[in-house]
């Protein structure tokens, strides 16, 4: 028989050969590296046999299928280790995820896990894998899995689920790697281990290895807070012992710069327990950053042809159901407040309450493009398991536009965005985008099919106007309208998802906007959706992990702070500090009874750019001796030339 091959040859082998022969057939290095199959598009294990004129694609283990494969075929390793070493345990679900994997456990007794536990499952796991156990499929009827996992109860719960035996079972999708229709497979790796997924997994367990557990946590069984607790186990797997060792290092910076720790220790927010999960109150340093933020974009947006407008920050839920907000969006809103004239509802976005302002008096075309901002506090209900500091936050202020403008202005207005939006995102310090178009989710959208095509093609040629190279997200769009996704990368490569345009043709027309044209006729606006930094509370928290604290000069809370070295130099030091305020400058005086160097130590703690050391020699000179953040100390500088140097220094990236 005739197989093709990705580069578009053929190749032909015995009938019922697999792609192991296939692999084997080309080559003793791929044969070596060969992982998994995808045949005619469908991923599948090495060992299933072939058909003729099967398209084949072997995949390999630095591939993004073939990491994939490993971490889910790690899961399993763990799995059978952890119910070796704990007789009696039962295990729920175990998939593949960015970076890593993890398995969720009931152990017997109401044990739990201890940090301490990771090291002897490591050790059993890698027993496992050192004997190279084969990774074989069976397959069988849903009543005979049912048998086959008597002792697990959850295994049992999936097979019910995914098999439609239980009708009131909830939608089994979150599934999708354990079981799968009316024939349930497992893979059986030894004697004593069988683990039901619908695969494909590594020929043997030979090929892992390059794994590391991270952690232990607690999580709900289907992520339902009425069902039962489990014990989830993460970790992490890759192709390579470097490429391990690289992502453990990337883990460890990331650590370093958690924006929760930094936060603490340079006295910037807290979360107090007093005020419920995902709620943040700003110290005052912490709020002079924010008001630094803030008081940019104002700026920039002024200087951008923008109107500034205000909303509250409930409203009427009829205003919600006119957006269909309670139609697509109701989950992720507080519940709602029953009041003497109606129900009313925290707001979870700006939008509807923009298009009120739109929507009051009559609009002419020669008002349009009309550019309303406002940097509004909204509120989500997130689930406290997926709260995350700043990054994950249940009451945010996001800073949001709405562009209302004509059909003939839309893209003009769009490709306007785009410059706009990475001007300011480079003056805070990212330079590397990338850009994704989020298209149509089949199950929740309004409006028709030729709006969302006409939406969708402007977005896509404003992209491809600039040049700008993007992927396409299917089915991600907002319920309203497609979007462009505006990630950047951070000062250790991660990326993170900032800014986003969405065009809507479907407000305004829920809305009933209009605006008078140049020929009388009344006609719908094209709306636009926009937030440059997303919401200001998680934009913070990623320029403090970006920059690891030490945020640029222009947005430090304080620039310098300014250490006599004794009581006598007190009051130069104050006359110092006293020209640097007015010279525009944040700055502190830091004298106590503590010695010099500890002072010198919490200036560094807390990351202040310039700390001066003022003596004898400043005193009588008229001089500073600069410490500066990352530098060299500098002796006997002239307070004049420093604050020169300072102001050249504290301006925005870019002005």
């Amino acid at each position: 028989m005739l197989v093709k091959l990705p580069d578009g040859s053929e190749r032909e082998l015995p009938h019922g050969a697999s792609t192991a022969d296939l692999a084997a057939d080309i080559g003793p290095r791929l044969a070596k590296d060969a992982l998994i199959a995808v045949v005619d598009g469908k991923e599948t294990d090495l060992a299933a046999p072939l058909h003729d004129g099967a398209a084949v694609e072997i995949v390999t283990p630095s591939s993004e299928r073939g990491l994939h494969t490993i971490r889910h075929s790690t899961a399993h390793v763990l799995a059978q280790a952890v119910l070796k070493l704990w007789p009696g345990a039962t295990f729920a679900i175990g998939p593949a995820i960015e970076n890593g994997f993890y398995y969720d456990f009931e152990l017997p007794d109401g044990a739990t896990f201890s940090d301490e536990d990771l090291s002897r499952i490591d050790s059993e796991m890698r027993s496992i894998i050192k004997e190279r156990q084969p990774f074989v499929r069976t397959e069988m009827k849903p009543e005979d899995a049912l048998s086959l996992m008597t002792a697990h109860p959850y295994k049992q719960a999936i097979i019910r689920t995914v098999s439609g035996m239980d009708a009131d079972a909830a939608d089994g999708n979150d599934l999708a790697t354990e079981a799968s229709g009316d024939v349930i497979s497992f893979y059986r790796n030894s004697d004593e281990f069988v683990d039901m997924c619908v695969g494909p997994h590594v020929p043997h367990t030979g090929h892992l290895g390059h794994f590391a557990l991270q952690r232990v946590s607690g999580a709900y069984w289907r992520g339902r807070e009425d069902q039962p607790m489990l014990q989830r186990i993460y970790g992490t797997a890759w192709d390579s012992k470097q490429a391990l060792k690289d992502h453990l290092h990337r883990l460890a910076e990331a650590a370093k710069r958690d924006h929760r720790k930094l936060a603490t220790e340079m006295d910037l927010l807290s979360f107090p327990s007093q005020l419920g999960g995902g709620l943040a109150v700003w110290h005052p340093r912490g709020a002079i950053i924010r008001k630094l933020i803030e008081d940019y974009t104002r700026s920039r947006h002024q200087d951008g042809g923008y109107e500034f407008v205000y909303t509250p920050h409930l409203a009427n839920g009829k205003l919600f159901e006119t957006s269909g907000h309670l139609d697509f969006y109701a989950e992720g809103m507080y519940p709602p407040m029953e009041m003497d004239n109606g129900t009313y509802y925290m707001k979870p976005m700006n939008c509807p309450m923009h298009c009120l302002i739109f929507d009051n008096g009559q609009k002419s075309y020669r008002e349009l493009p009309l550019r309303l901002f406002e940097l509004g506090t909204v509120y989500r209900y997130e689930r406290a398991g997926t709260l995350h500091g700043l990054l994950r936050i249940r009451g945010f202020t996001q800073d949001d536009s709405h562009i209302y403008c004509t059909e003939d202005q839309l893209l003009d207005e769009i490709a306007g965005l785009l410059d706009f939006v990475l001007s300011i995102l480079r003056a805070f310090g990212f330079d590397d985008f990338t850009f994704n178009l989020s298209t149509k989710d089949p199950e929740k959208f309004v409006g028709s099919d030729e709006i969302w095509i006409m939406a969708t093609d402007a977005l896509q040629k404003a992209l491809e106007s600039h040049g700008l190279e993007y992927a396409i997200k299917e089915g991600d769009a907002a319920f309203y309208g497609p979007k462009i996704d505006i990630d950047v990368k951070d000062a250790i490569g991660r990326s993170w998802q900032l800014s986003t345009i969405q065009a809507d043709f479907n407000l305004p027309e829920r809305f009933d906007l209009e605006y008078v044209d140049h020929d009388g006729e009344r006609r719908r606006p094209i709306m636009l959706h926009r937030a440059l930094l997303g919401s200001i509370e998680r934009f913070f928290g990623v320029l403090v992990e970006h920059y690891a604290g030490n945020f640029p000069t222009w947005l430090a809370p304080v620039q310098v702070q300014v250490l006599p070295v004794a009581d006598p130099h007190k009051a130069y030091a104050e006359e110092v500090v006293a020209a640097l305020t007015s010279a525009g400058f944040r700055a502190e005086l830091l004298a106590s009874s503590d010695g010099l160097g500890k002072r010198i130590r919490n200036a560094k703690i807390a990351k202040t750019p310039h700390v001066l050391v003022v003596g004898d020699d400043d005193l009588a000179a008229g001089t500073v001796g600069d410490n500066p953040r990352g530098g060299e100390v500098e002796r006997g500088v002239p307070l004049t030339a420093f604050i020169e140097r300072l102001t050249a220094e504290a301006v925005v990236a870019g002005e």
